[in-house]
């Protein structure tokens, strides 16, 4: 399996993300005839090596002659669908705009169609995402990971005046997505590479497990006062067991209560997975002074580890709770919908590489179903299995 590695020590922007893909591995030349398949008039692209604050990158540079329109997503789409580039790389740029835009849409409070891309509906944002997608689609990757992001600090100048780094739209666009603590000034996380990070990464973290194969820098246009503004794109293979599953890590949030009720660890318990945590559970023990007990155990995102903790200590008893870090393998998974005589019922698959090896119908679909039906809940839940499987012998 090959793996790409966005390792983001310095923020992202779209030309930073397009310059660090060629750097690593992706053809300039081609990359450009590409690009004008999308058929736009008043651009020319400079792919330049540099040498930025000490490090050999790439700078991406767009031209244009004073295209600063502010398009709606369909005329972007219309760009995209009209052009000559594959379906592959239309589907990863309509994505990333299509995401871009949600964001836009939530800050200003209306929808997907009626938003403006204000700068992003420039041609060079334009360059920067669809050469993206190309890039990626010449470094033939089968999996994409980032690390966590940095997004500066201070302010950023944008079209409605000046605003808090992160910009509003970047920061819809990384909501649960880990930020890197960082006290340099400025933004260093933009809207463009906030969408594309998130579009096209498959999960955030620590460098996977992989053996490296080519190493490349973007550059940005800026010069970072605390660290150089760059970014890279580590791309190489995964060891064999990667190849599997997938690796990250989670904080294990645990203690000992001997003085709360079963009312109160319950409560608990519930806020826990209200509030993010992806387990929540709680196991008998004996305590000092042979006093029963009960130790509450709460696996929570990294980043949630600070607002999770404090729920703890507010909503049970103890004084105190002890947290590690852990790495944890899990199945890819993939939900799709199957039709049964009880209804539409979604049922979640565990991938192995590419091959099915787990299938599990979701338990509200199933328990509503069953309610509504008067049957139990294991007819459904098989009735959903023998569905989906039938599908699947389909050629699905």
């Amino acid at each position: 399996m090959k793996v790409l590695y966005f390792d983001c020590f310095s923020g992202a922007a779209g030309d930073m993300i397009l310059g660090a893909l060629i750097a690593a591995g992706a053809d300039r030349e081609i990359v450009q005839q590409r690009l004008a398949g999308l058929g736009i008039n008043g651009f020319s692209l400079r792919i330049d090596d540099v040498r930025k604050q000490g490090f050999a990158a790439i700078k991406v540079n767009v031209d244009t002659q004073h295209d600063h329109a502010h398009r709606h997503l369909h005329h972007i789409t219309k760009i995209i669908d009209g052009s000559t580039l594959s379906e592959r790389v239309k589907r990863t740029a309509t994505d990333v705009f299509t995401r871009l835009a949600e964001a836009e849409a939530r800050v200003h409070g209306t929808t997907i169609e009626k938003v403006h891309f204000h700068e992003v509906g420039a041609v060079d944002a334009i360059v920067d995402i669809v050469g993206t997608a190309i890039a990626l689609e010449l470094l033939d990757v089968d999996r994409i990971v980032c690390s966590p992001v940095p997004v500066g600090s201070g302010t950023v100048k944008c079209d409605h005046g000046m605003m808090p780094v992160p910009a509003p739209a970047t920061a819809e666009l990384i909501k649960g997505v880990p930020i890197a603590a960082c006290d340099e000034a400025g933004e260093l996380l933009t809207p463009t590479g906030a969408a594309i990070l998130t579009s096209i990464a498959e999960t955030f973290g620590p460098i996977p497990e992989m053996r490296i194969e080519s190493v490349g820098f973007g550059a940005g246009t800026r010069d970072g006062a605390s660290r150089p503004n760059v970014l890279r794109v580590l791309v190489g293979r995964a060891n064999a067991p990667a190849a599997a599953w997938q690796r990250d890590q989670v904080v294990i949030l645990e203690t000992n209560l001997d003085d709360s009720t079963g009312e109160e660890i319950g409560r608990a318990m519930e806020r826990l997975m209200a509030s993010g945590a992806l387990d929540a559970f709680c196991q008998p023990i004996v305590m000092k002074k042979s006093r029963p007990g009960v130790l509450l155990t709460a696996i929570v995102p990294p980043e949630l580890e600070v607002e999770l903790t404090r729920l703890m200590l507010r909503e049970t008893s103890t004084f105190g709770l002890r947290s590690r870090v852990s790495t944890r393998a899990t199945l890819r998974r993939r939900i799709e919908e199957v039709a049964t005589q009880f209804g539409p019922i979604r049922v979640k698959l565990g991938l192995e590489e590419d091959r099915v090896i787990r299938v599990a119908p979701e338990y509200d679909d199933c328990d509503s179903a069953a309610k509504s039906h008067g049957v139990t809940l294991r007819e459904v839940m098989d009735a959903a299995r023998t569905a989906w499987t039938l599908n699947d012998s389909d050629g699905r």
